[in-house]
């Protein structure tokens, strides 16, 4: 009631899938939505979960760079997405690019998503008042908690377009904030959920999520609806970045391979060395 009440019990989520046999498996537990994406030949993802999901399954596709594509390989990279009707198209530019993001957003024939690297409201803002994305995605623990998300969402709102907030990489605490706020959004679209990518996700939490057909269940409980399981998170102490030494290295290099190299995706890189 302190976000502004219910308006849905559950949550819609979309896991990742990046092959066709990760892909059936989502399905087959009930999810209706799934997103791949990467600079790694994402047009042959697609076309191989498509195939195997068939045309009731909405398809999301995330460049997500470093290394991020020119503005014409996101124009070309978008175009030959179109027939596979996405859900939307996300980062296919580097997101200080605005420019770049807008010549993208009138060239391609797909709803654009983007935001979920924006620290704040003001972030996100030209993007929403320019209307160059149609669904804007910042993250609960970045963006400044659920206020700043529910001002953003109402700006969004404004504008006509739809809230999809960035969720997982934080943990399931950050996560169950998310399915509080996104079940009071008039304008909520769908919610990022990492399904089972750190085999002790959830453990640091009681009680577990409830998921059912790809929807989450809001809880009822005070609060976020949870306990934190102190002893679980022991268990787990943080090694701090884990980042590898050669990541700036690795990123200036890959950033310049060939332009369009998802389109020869067996072609040799100068990032070679570094894989």
């Amino acid at each position: 009631d302190l976000l502004g009440g219910k308006i849905r019990d559950s949550v819609r989520l979309y896991p990742h899938a990046h092959s066709a046999e990760r892909a059936r498996e989502l399905v087959d537990r009930g999810f209706t939505a799934l997103k791949t994406g990467g600079v790694s030949d994402p047009l042959a993802k697609v076309e191989a979960i498509r195939r195997e999901v068939g045309p009731n399954v909405d398809i999301m596709v995330d460049i997500h760079g470093p290394p991020w594509l020119t503005t014409k390989d996101a124009i070309r990279m978008g175009q030959a997405l179109e027939e596979y009707d996405l859900l939307f198209y996300e980062d296919p530019v580097a997101p200080e690019d605005v420019d770049a993001l807008a010549r993208v957003a009138a060239a391609v024939n797909l709803p654009i998503a983007a935001g979920e690297r924006h620290a704040h409201i003001w972030g996100v803002r030209e993007l929403i008042e320019r209307e160059l994305i149609d669904v804007v995605q910042p993250d609960t623990g970045r963006a400044g908690g659920l206020m700043q998300m529910k001002k953003i969402a109402a700006m969004a709102e404004a504008h006509y377009i739809t809230f999809a907030p960035h969720d997982g990489s934080l943990g399931p605490v950050a996560e169950m904030a998310a399915v509080h706020l996104c079940a009071t959004l008039p304008n909520f679209l769908i919610l990022e959920h990492l399904e089972d990518d750190v085999p002790q996700r959830y453990e640091v939490m009681q009680p577990q999520p409830t998921i059912v057909n790809g929807y989450m269940r809001v809880p009822d409980a005070p609060g976020l609806g949870i306990d934190i399981v102190e002893e679980a998170i022991a268990h787990y102490p943080s090694d701090g970045n884990v980042s590898p030494p050669n990541l700036t290295e690795y990123t200036y290099f890959r950033a310049r391979d060939r332009r369009a190299a998802w389109l020869h995706p067996q072609a040799p890189s100068a990032s070679d060395e570094f894989n």
